[in-house]
């Protein structure tokens, strides 16, 4: 009976690996102190490795973010097209699916970083707002959209409207990531979103005729 030989990982896993390496590190130590020798370390490859599927520091920031998020934003965008739900409803599993996919993940030290570095990195933070920002707001605006045509919600700016549904979830999370326990009133999760939830639908409600 031969000697079973060391399980190898394929190739083709090795990018995948390397972007979930990342994203970590990044969250963890933000852009300037990534260093990708870390990121090889943590993937189980050597740096050299890293270069073989990614040009730059930056190329793997976009390429590890924008895997991370495409399910989160597609989830997301098919929400939007999902008419069987109430318009309130709709709102309602946004936001706990953004905060299930997104907040409560790795993804959820992205905006305590982009706040930190974006000034050193404009063109990085100028692709993540217009490539994975705008992409989640449209989802949310086509949400109030249908709540207005139902006549749930009153008539007003759909995109402007979605970033003050964003306002309450980013601020959550920059308390949560930048202080963290040295904010013990923060509220948990359920409580904070359901009374966002809550706020949201009656700010955004048609106004009823008294009778």
């Amino acid at each position: 009976m031969g000697v079973a030989k060391p399980r190898q990982r394929r190739k083709d896993a090795r990018p995948g690996e390397l972007m979930a390496a990342a994203l970590e590190v990044f969250a963890e130590h933000g852009f300037t102190a990534t260093r990708l020798e870390e990121v090889a370390r943590r993937a189980g490859v050597s740096k050299g490795t890293v270069y073989l599927y990614f040009e730059s520091k930056e190329a793997l920031f976009k390429a590890a973010v924008e895997a991370a998020m495409t399910p989160a934003l597609e989830a997301a965008e098919a929400l939007a097209a999902d008419a069987t739900k109430s318009s309130a409803e709709l709102l309602r599993c946004f936001v706990f699916g953004w905060w299930q996919m997104v907040g409560s993940t790795t993804l959820g030290g992205l905006p305590k970083l982009l706040v930190a570095e974006s000034a050193n990195f404009p063109e990085l933070a100028r692709w993540f707002h217009d490539n994975m920002i705008k992409r989640a707001q449209r989802a949310v605006a086509g949400i109030i959209e249908l709540g207005v045509a139902r006549g749930d919600f009153r008539p007003m700016p759909p995109m402007v409207a979605a970033r003050i549904v964003f306002g309450p979830m980013f601020s959550y999370l920059l308390w949560q990531r930048a202080f963290g326990a040295c904010m013990a009133d923060l509220p948990d999760p359920e409580t904070y979103f359901s009374l966002t939830v809550d706020m949201l639908v009656h700010g955004l409600a048609e106004p009823r005729e008294s009778v």
